[in-house]
């Protein structure tokens, strides 16, 4: 039996939610205390990625109840690494096709297949992302996500700011495979290009910037940047900043009026480069985050026999990757 303490996953038996808070609607961070009187830290994004929980304050002398529900486990996840490694590889290929050392030494076809490329790879991490988000475990002990059907694909909870930014960002990589693909065609008229190209172009940024503000947001307390120094939050802040970087060299790669001039080719140039920098740092610290919030959780004290919470995790399953 398990209660249930809306936005957030279930509690075991015992346990209460001392305080919840986010932005607006959102619940991201949660105190809970447990039987035995010790508080323990809930997080959306620790949650998503099976991170598990953070101790507040010290349990007493022989608890029966483990601070961290999670067996621990040393290393990154297989998740992350493929998350991390298809969101790499795509920003690589951005940040190569932006690049005059690249573009002037090869065709304009190339160029445009480089980003397009790497536009697939991006759309790949984005849905490995949203299959997180949506197969996030079902309960606050759980470090595994639920088992993965359909039906989990395709049900939205509003109320979850994880699955906002990770469907938002999904539609985006979508644009950019479109506004990338139609570059790959030659002899597109300027009317062609500002419908096929820039306007997804443009759609894609938009998307990012909401998602990376929503990702940010997720993990920032606060209207001003508040760094809890940990890696999910860097990646948040480095996120943001490539969007940024991607929107202004969207704005920047409109058509002057009544021409077929690009408004500012260096400024695209350097806009692409400096967000698929940032992501691509984002991407790399993705394992790492993994790997060091894994290695830093507590060691859970030894159960006393017949003790600990009741959870319900009949949903559960490992994930494929895993």
């Amino acid at each position: 039996m398990t209660t249930r303490t809306s936005p957030l996953p279930d509690l075991p038996d015992g346990w209460t939610a001392v305080d919840s808070r986010g932005p607006g609607p959102f619940v991201t961070h949660a105190t809970l205390r447990r039987p035995d009187g010790a508080e323990v830290e809930w997080t959306s994004r620790r949650h998503r990625k099976g991170l598990g929980l953070r101790p507040r304050t010290a349990p007493p002398a022989r608890s029966a109840v483990p601070a961290d529900g999670a067996v621990r486990r040393a290393g990154a996840s297989a998740w992350s690494w493929w998350t991390g490694a298809l969101f790499a590889v795509g920003s690589a290929c951005f940040a190569l096709g932006s690049l005059p050392l690249y573009f002037d030494q090869v065709s304009t076809g190339v160029t445009a297949w480089t980003f397009f490329v790497g536009s697939v790879f991006f759309t790949t991490a984005a849905y490995l992302q949203y299959d997180e988000a949506a197969h996030a475990p079902p309960d606050v002990l759980a470090t595994v996500p639920r088992r993965r059907r359909l039906a989990a694909l395709v049900r939205f909870r509003p109320d979850r700011i994880d699955l906002w930014a990770s469907t938002v960002q999904l539609v985006g990589t979508v644009f950019f495979n479109i506004s990338t693909f139609a570059a790959t065609r030659t002899g597109l008229a300027v009317a062609g290009d500002r419908t096929l190209v820039w306007a997804p172009d443009v759609l894609g940024s938009v998307c990012f910037l909401v998602a990376s503000w929503c990702a940010y947001a997720e993990v920032n307390r606060g209207v001003l940047p508040r760094s809890d120094r940990s890696v999910g939050w860097a990646i948040g802040a480095l996120n943001l900043a490539g969007s940024v970087a991607f929107g202004v060299a969207a704005v920047a790669a409109r058509y002057l009026h009544g021409s077929d001039e690009v408004a500012n080719v260096a400024l695209v140039n350097a806009g692409t480069f400096a967000g698929a920098v940032c992501f691509l740092v984002g991407a790399v610290l993705l394992p790492v985050e993994s790997a060091r919030d894994r290695s830093s959780s507590p060691e859970p004290a030894s159960p006393a026999p017949h003790a600990g919470p009741t959870v319900r995790r009949d949903n559960e399953g490992p994930s494929p990757l895993r």
